[in-house]
């Protein structure tokens, strides 16, 4: 039997509402694992808020992979060996810091042990600090502060405002960074190709997989690319109405164990 890579969003896909991987998906995911199949995190989230879950699976033990920042990081946890990264540039954070200051958004990066926010931070950057265990300092100089490596930086507003704020970030650096939502409120301002359909080709071609071998599974908008890129694409039940569009199959909702049959389905 062929070796199939299984690449999982986390909010909203991996995680019940509770933020939590139920005991029916994590059998699932174990026994595939098992069977020499490999299960890859992908996700908007740093690396290091990744780690629990990667330690919960046991993905070093099981060959698995960390596609973090929306796949500007791929890490072997087997090793620990950062495969592939590019980082954002630095000389962009002074226009990013005037752009969010201008039209009242959220503006915050991480470093390996917290979450900066360039300004007071408001609810949205406040729970992306809490789903990764980092505390959130406010700085009072966000690009001074920042002297450590990039790998994106997370803008954050209403749904409606939102939508609007992107299509201005993309008139004015979508020539230089990759800029999308991967929820209503959190748009993402990442290296320029970056992304986590790019990230799964790049590992899926390091580790020798084919596309046809590949399953992945979301619910967000920066979910899409990966969705269109595998061999079998998977909205979950609760995935944004464009997610579903682009996916080749709709499974259940993240609270109904949706992943589990995914995995009987396509894999086992």
């Amino acid at each position: 039997m062929k070796k199939k890579i299984l690449a999982l969003d986390m909010d909203g896909t991996l995680l019940n509402s509770r933020k939590e991987i139920t005991p029916a998906t994590r059998a699932a995911l174990r026994k595939i694992m098992e069977e020499g199949h490999r299960v890859i995190l992908s996700s908007g989230r740093p690396t290091p808020g990744l780690r629990p879950y990667e330690r919960e699976l046991e993905l070093d033990r099981y060959g698995g992979y960390l596609l973090s920042f929306n796949g500007a990081c791929i890490t072997e946890c087997r090793t620990g060996k950062i495969l592939f990264q590019r980082l954002l540039p630095v000389e962009l954070l002074p226009d990013l810091y005037d752009f969010a200051r201008k039209n009242g958004c959220g503006l915050a990066t991480h470093s390996e042990t917290e979450a900066v926010s360039a300004f007071c931070p408001d609810a949205y950057i406040s729970m992306e600090a809490g789903m990764n265990g980092f505390p959130v300092i406010t700085v009072d100089n966000f690009v001074d502060y920042v002297d450590f490596d990039v790998y994106k930086c997370l803008m954050t507003a209403e749904p409606e405002r939102a939508v609007v704020l992107e299509g201005m970030l993309q008139e004015r650096f979508g020539n230089v960074v990759g800029i999308y939502r991967s929820e209503p409120y959190y748009i993402e301002v990442v290296p320029r190709y970056v992304d986590k359909g790019e990230a799964l080709e790049r590992l899926a071609g390091i580790i020798g997989v084919e596309r046809e071998d590949v399953v992945c599974c979301g619910d967000g908008y920066n979910d899409i690319s990966m969705i269109k890129y595998a061999g079998v694409g998977v909205a979950m039940g609760n995935a944004q109405p464009e997610v579903k569009e682009a996916a080749d199959y709709v499974t259940l909702g993240n609270d109904e164990d949706g992943l589990v049959e995914v995995i009987h389905k396509f894999i086992l």
